[in-house]
């Protein structure tokens, strides 16, 4: 289902919208939306009420008429609101944008990788407790941060070169280090993981609010076959997408690899998303690993099913992987560095 996209009116054009922009006014302000269209149905009947953007404190009020909107319009701009506890509200009309300039629809999010149906793809819960996330948190956090244009990273074993989109195998860093032993003594010992690796090379990611990932594979010639990805402090959803061999290809890495991605006029996609909690283990593998892009989507909100979860103040990942010491032999060579010759590797930035 694609999401209702809407703009500010041309002058001379609000008053024939029914469409109302409204401001202090959403989830992250303590409004679910029933109990907004509560508050505006006594103006006319209300079609919808939407999020206008990723704050959770802006929607979108669309009622059937016209008329309806500029009554709401009229009573309650820069008013309280009695059925909304007394909130001032601040409202301008809006409408609807046209179909053509619109983004992506979205999709729906699942809560187990099972439920994708992607092969190699495997999610684990509470893959660590509450108090050793608090300890890996902090173990990082007295360690040295390389700033890149949208987030902070951590290199540990071998440093990841953006601009090349690869490592050098030369210049090794040293042993993982010591906290996060327990993490690959479990995943060594666990009996859901299909294989073992003598993983080699960690990157610790730091996002802000609201940044997240344009769509990429982990370069085939980089890294092995198994990458693991361990999410901390704040949840997120990550989207994966399966594209046509030839149809779309990723533009060359920047520096930070945070750059939004709209290859809209690709239709021949698959698209699927997961809900990524706090203290879970994600496995990219196979399939999932050496043909899905995946992207965390630039939002401070996610949608999961009918739930608004704002994401915390920050979110830190810690991704595991080996490095490869000779050329990947896959079984996606359309999507493989090693193996084509017009394939762009796809970039990776370690989730």
């Amino acid at each position: 289902m694609v999401m209702p996209r809407f703009v500010r009116p041309k002058e001379g054009d609000s008053e024939s919208s029914p469409n109302l922009y409204v401001a202090n006014c959403g989830p992250a302000v303590g409004l679910q939306f029933d109990t907004i269209v509560s508050a505006f149905s006594s103006f006319g009947e209300v079609k919808g009420v939407y999020a206008a953007d990723e704050s959770g404190a802006r929607v979108i009020v669309s009622f059937l008429e016209p008329a309806s909107a500029h009554s709401a319009f009229i009573a309650l701009n820069g008013r309280p609101c009695p059925h909304l506890g007394g909130r001032s509200l601040h409202i301008r009309h809006s409408i609807l944008q046209p179909p053509s300039s619109r983004g992506m629809a979205s999709v729906p999010v699942s809560l187990n990788a099972s439920d994708l149906n992607i092969p190699g793809l495997y999610l684990f819960h509470d893959f660590i407790s509450a108090v050793e996330e608090e300890q890996l948190l902090q173990a990082v956090d007295t360690g040295s941060w390389i700033s890149l244009s949208k987030r902070r990273v951590q290199h540990y074993g071998y440093k990841f070169c953006y601009d090349t989109r690869n490592v050098d195998t030369k210049q090794h860093l040293g042993a993982l280090p010591s906290f996060v032993s327990f993490i690959l003594e479990r995943i060594s010992l666990s009996p859901d993981i299909p294989e073992k690796l003598d993983l080699d090379q960690l990157t610790v990611n730091e996002y802000p609010p609201g940044v997240g990932l344009s769509p990429h594979i982990d370069t085939h010639s980089a890294f092995e076959g198994l990458i693991f990805s361990l999410s901390l402090a704040g949840p997120c959803i990550m989207e994966f997408r399966r594209y046509t061999a030839g149809s779309w290809a990723p533009k060359t890495a920047s520096i930070s690899d945070t750059e939004v991605e709209n290859p809209n006029s690709c239709s021949e996609v698959s698209r699927k998303a997961i809900y990524l909690p706090p203290r879970s283990m994600l496995l990219l593998s196979g399939e999932a690993r050496c043909a899905w892009h995946h992207y965390i989507p630039h939002h401070k909100i996610d949608k999961v099913n009918e739930t608004m979860i704002r994401r915390g103040s920050r979110r830190v990942s810690f991704t595991f992987r080996k490095v490869r010491r000779g050329p990947c032999q896959c079984e996606f060579p359309q999507y493989c560095d090693s193996q084509s010759q017009t394939w762009g590797g796809g970039f990776c930035c370690a989730t």
